[in-house]
């Protein structure tokens, strides 16, 4: 006879309780214009996005931190101008002719490491000849790129560079409302005066403070309160 089955005869045994699993699910977020949201941290950007096709020049670059909208924003100027949407890990896998087809384009995540640089010179060059608009979106400026194609670091130290900044406070708590809803969580003021208070002033901290809170709702089947992040963010 097995453990197992003698502790399935054993009418004494204690029924082990099953664990509660935690899954990493996906969340719907919208890239649509009114979810866009606005503060001084990002304005410069949406008037750059907004005001196109008056560009000073054929491209153009969003920088930011991770989460401080630029896809956002991207997908709002790729509705706008009917734009394909590339990644730069797939530069010197594109075809060019047909990615320029509409007259716009959108590179995401532009890095030092691993970039393609003869394809990003190649891209760079054929969209001014065939003056086709393009927004490149980055974490820090690619004119600080450590690249060894002279010509190309030429062109990316002239290309206009937009920043997007920290949020203030108020934007930070109004991104804390809109993480939680891209959950189906709802937040009362105490929760996020709370969180914003004692969270880096920053979109990625933000959107870690909100998915941990979720997860540890869902573990010890609680509702997201005040009371549950204070237990979670108490102050060192």
């Amino acid at each position: 006879m097995t453990e197992d089955q003698s502790l399935g005869n054993d009418e004494h045994a204690i029924p082990l309780a099953p664990r509660q699993l935690v899954l990493a699910l996906d969340h719907a977020i919208s890239f649509a214009r009114e979810d866009f949201l606005e503060g001084p941290s990002n304005e410069t950007a949406l008037a750059l996005i907004e005001r196109w096709p008056d560009w000073p020049d054929r491209l153009a670059v969003l920088v930011g931190p991770e989460g401080s909208g630029k896809s956002h924003l991207a997908a709002i100027w790729a509705q706008i101008t009917g734009a394909r949407i590339l990644s730069s890990k797939l530069l010197g896998e594109t075809d060019l002719p047909h990615a320029f087809a509409t007259g716009a384009l959108v590179v995401e995540d532009l890095e030092a490491d691993g970039l393609n640089e003869r394809a990003l010179f190649h891209l760079i060059n054929m969209a001014r000849e065939q003056q086709v608009d393009v927004l490149l979106t980055a974490r820090t400026p690619p004119a600080a790129f450590n690249v060894h194609i002279r010509d190309l670091h030429s062109r990316l130290r002239v290309l206009p560079v937009v920043a997007l900044e920290a949020p203030d406070d108020a934007l930070l708590r109004m991104l804390i409302v809109k993480l939680a809803a891209d959950r189906q969580l709802a937040v009362d003021e105490a929760l996020v005066n709370y969180l914003a208070n004692r969270i880096e002033r920053s979109f990625a901290s933000a959107r870690s403070a909100i998915a941990l809170l979720d997860e540890e709702a869902l573990r010890k089947h609680r509702p997201v309160t005040r009371s549950l992040a204070a237990e979670l963010f108490r102050a060192p």
